[in-house]
């Protein structure tokens, strides 16, 4: 027979685990307390009997046999709490408030015993207590034993013990109890967790768990849980977006292609054209849509991989220069006034190829942005806050500031930039490499205008700070 869904779920076994734990200490404690309390009860009537032994055996000193036969028949009238009996040389009784002796036989010194008295209850009932005695052979060949009854205090210690167990059993049917609402509590929040997943198993990308707003460890559960559906979700609309994305941006180019391939083998058909030019521009064409494809190819290396592979220590300013020693010939050949300032000695931790053409892709649009006449600098600093920056400013004519979240979006030009030539995927490579690196990517107006120039764009790429 199969048990409940509660009681197969972890809570309630660790539950039953505890459970099980918390009983066996209970049992070995209980264990230990009867052992000790019973010991101790004995320990006293032992005692006690040995002091009273001690007292008649004096008297015997004294006074011989009357004298000790006198004192025990007043002693058994009396309130004492003992059982005496005198036995002469023979083994015979002389007196005594028991007939005889639980020892059958008395051996030199002290004779110890445990052994049963019968009582009468209110009822008048027969009934049996545990006593304990000593027998020892007086001087002059008597026997005397001297008991005690100890039911009264061994009754106590049971009931303590039996009131314990009580309690340990109550704490079990509570614990129990405890378990199954626990979970109860725990299942109810995962079956909606479980919920959330077999929703989003069955394609429903919108489906999201509920935040009980307690801050526990199930309402962190399910924020993790939802922030990684929000990325799922934007990383396959993103999928989506570049798969229509590629195919209209592509389309133009290979269409191109293919006419400008077709109008050469017709030309060359007939006797005109040069086959040559015609294969260069192909090639041309070809290597644009490869570009296109290897730069999302390398977006998406980057947002799978979750962070920069084979990261390294090394100085941001070396490799700005080495970038600005690059693009400067460039620069001068466009009639742009390119500038640098590196602030020296300062330590970054990342993928330097992968950085390098990140800052690549930012210098290559500031140039390409900027008119003739303008200018391009290119700066790395540290913050107050400990990050290093790498900035590039332009003073081109800008992003405006309601299409900047957008601009770093893949395939998103802009319609001043449709007439140079581009895929729309520098930015936003730029962006994943400042997110692979644990950075950001921030867009501000640059210069602003001045002398038919401007505003401008500062692009600056902020890389955490080394610790």
């Amino acid at each position: 027979m199969r048990l409940p869904r509660i009681f197969r779920t972890t809570p309630f076994r660790l539950t039953l685990l505890f459970l099980a734990m918390f009983a066996a200490a209970a049992a070995a404690f209980l264990a230990y307390a009867y052992l000790a309390t019973a010991g101790e009860v004995t320990r006293r009537a032992d005692d006690d009997i040995r002091r009273e032994m001690n007292s008649l055996e004096a008297i015997y000193r004294r006074g011989g046999a009357a004298s000790l036969n006198q004192a025990l028949i007043e002693r058994a009238v009396g309130e004492r709490p003992f059982l005496y009996l005198l036995l002469d040389k023979r083994g015979q009784k002389i007196t005594g408030s028991i007939e005889e002796s639980p020892i059958e036989e008395t051996q030199p010194g002290e004779n110890w015993t445990t052994f049963q008295v019968t009582d009468t209850d209110m009822d008048g009932g027969e009934v049996k207590r545990p006593a304990r005695g000593l027998q020892e052979r007086l001087e002059g060949g008597e026997v005397l034993f001297v008991g005690a009854d100890v039911g009264e205090s061994e009754g106590f210690v049971t009931g303590i013990v039996r009131a314990l167990w009580g309690a340990g059993a109550l704490v079990i049917l509570l614990g129990l109890t405890g378990g199954v609402l626990v979970s109860r509590n725990v299942s109810r929040h995962m079956a909606g967790l479980n919920d959330t997943v077999a929703a989003v198993r069955a394609g429903d990308l919108k489906a999201r768990a509920r935040v009980r707003g307690a801050r526990d460890e199930y309402d962190e559960l399910a924020e993790g849980l939802n922030e990684m559906l929000d990325r799922l979700e934007r990383s396959m609309g993103g999928l989506r977006h570049a798969g229509d994305a590629i195919a209209h941006d592509l389309r133009s180019p290979l269409t191109r292609l293919r006419a400008r391939m077709e109008s050469a083998l017709i030309e060359v058909e007939a006797g005109k054209g040069d086959p040559k030019q015609a294969l260069i521009q192909a090639l041309d064409d070809a290597d644009n849509v490869l570009t296109t494809f290897n730069a999302v190819l390398a977006i998406a290396r980057l947002q799978a991989a979750g962070s920069a592979p084979d990261q390294t220590l090394f100085d941001p300013g070396e490799l700005a220069a080495d970038m600005a020693e690059l693009y400067e010939p460039l620069c001068e050949d466009k009639g742009i006034d390119f500038k640098a300032e590196l602030i020296p000695q300062l330590t970054v931790k990342a993928a330097r190829p992968i950085l390098a053409q990140a800052l690549a892709n930012v210098i290559d649009n500031a140039i390409k942005y900027t008119p003739p006449g303008g200018a391009v600098m290119i700066r790395v600093r540290r913050r107050s806050s400990g990050e290093i920056e790498f900035s590039v400013t332009d003073n081109g004519p800008g992003v405006p500031l309601e299409d900047r979240n957008r601009v770093v979006q893949r395939f998103v030009r802009l319609e001043n930039s449709r007439s140079e030539p581009g895929s729309g995927l520098g930015l936003s490579l730029v962006a994943a490499v400042a997110e692979a690196h644990g950075g950001r990517l921030e867009l501000d107006e640059g210069p602003g205008e001045y002398n038919g120039f401007g505003p401008g764009l500062r692009v600056a790429l902020v890389l955490p700070r080394v610790e």
